[in-house]
């Protein structure tokens, strides 16, 4: 009997989950934490579908068992060592059908107990689509560049508080710099998922705090209805001297390669200006790295401040920081949202 998906996802935190989509499939976006044991390759499906479409159902399932047949004791040994003791798994692929329905026959029969994914992987993005769009007591963390919001959010974690790290999941720091030292970015489709895996977790009656971001972070695009949400939530904005945030910020960019620095640079060349962008590039090129923060921060204080003034004031809480201690920030804003936002009391 297929599983529905939150049970599938439910065992999945303790099963190895096998997704036997292509690789290709698998690299636009899967289920976070599922091995890829394809199938068919890609050349492989793509000629089973051309078949299917010129010839019929029959000749692609023929031609299928010809292609898998040589792979199927390498299958079950790869399902083995996912889990040798309890020689268990879930299995999936798109749709709930022929692909997880072969390979969990073929497990089954070889000893490993599978159970697929009803409706398969496209059942699950109905999942992830739907489950985001459900209410959490969200609190923003606003901050102008340089802030160190991402390890104030850490620290928040680290004191018992519910985080989504978006910047984290996406694997960029939002700004033009924000890719520099970051593992390639995600899917759109992959972030939703990766987000979702983490949202799902969250307890609805408890605060959860999220940095505040424009839709795109980097490449990929917070979920629509998780942004919606961001959008009226309570913002406790830190304001850090800027003095503070340029020399976080050369601590976090001295040592970059310097091609990396230059193209950023160059990437926000127009709205520095021509003046700025040439003092900018000189002050790379000396290694001046408080210069060249200095210069961004103009244009990035703008653009973030221009942000936060489209919300409503009533929502906006500025908290004065003056130092540079992730740990001390993260007490000073629990105290603040238990006085005015304290869980389950969200207006």
């Amino acid at each position: 009997m297929p599983l529905a998906v939150d049970d599938f996802l439910n065992q999945g935190q303790t099963l190895p989950v096998l997704d036997v989509r292509s690789p290709g499939e698998f690299a636009h976006a899967h289920i976070p934490g599922a091995v890829n044991m394809p199938l068919f390759d890609n050349a492989e499906r793509a000629e089973i579908g051309t078949i299917y479409k010129q010839v019929g159902r029959d000749a692609a399932v023929l031609r299928g068992l010809e292609l898998v047949g040589p792979k199927m004791a390498d299958f079950v040994r790869q399902a083995q060592a996912l889990n040798p003791a309890g020689r268990e798994v879930l299995v999936h692929c798109w749709r709930g059908g022929m692909r997880s329905g072969s390979m969990a026959w073929l497990l089954n029969t070889a000893g490993i107990r599978a159970q697929t994914l009803e409706g398969g992987y496209k059942a699950y993005r109905n999942t992830v689509l739907t489950g985001l769009a459900q209410p959490r007591q969200v609190l923003v963390l606003g901050g102008k560049t340089g802030s160190g919001k991402t390890d104030v959010l850490k620290q928040l974690a680290a004191l018992g508080e519910q985080v989504i790290d978006l910047e984290g999941l996406a694997h960029h720091k939002g700004s033009s710099y924000g890719a520099i030292g970051q593992l390639p970015q995600p899917s759109t489709e992959q972030y939703e998922n990766r987000v979702f895996d983490h949202y799902r977790h969250l307890d609805p009656t408890k605060r959860v705090w999220i940095e505040d971001e424009s839709r795109s972070v980097g490449k990929c695009f917070v979920p629509m209805s998780l942004w919606q949400q961001m959008q009226t939530a309570p913002v406790a904005f830190i304001d850090v001297p800027r003095a503070v945030r340029v020399e976080r910020l050369v601590r976090e960019y001295t040592g970059i390669d310097h091609t990396l620095l230059v193209e950023a640079t160059e990437r926000i060349r127009k709205r520095l200006g021509g003046q700025a962008y040439k003092d900018a590039i000189d002050a790379l090129n000396r290694g001046d790295y408080a210069t060249v923060a200095d210069l961004t921060l103009n244009y990035y204080d703008k653009a973030y401040l221009h942000s936060l003034n489209q919300r409503d004031k009533s929502s906006v809480s500025p908290i004065p920081i003056a130092t540079d201690d992730p740990t001390q920030t993260a007490q000073k804003l629990i105290a603040w949202a238990d006085a005015n936002v304290p869980n389950g009391v969200f207006p």
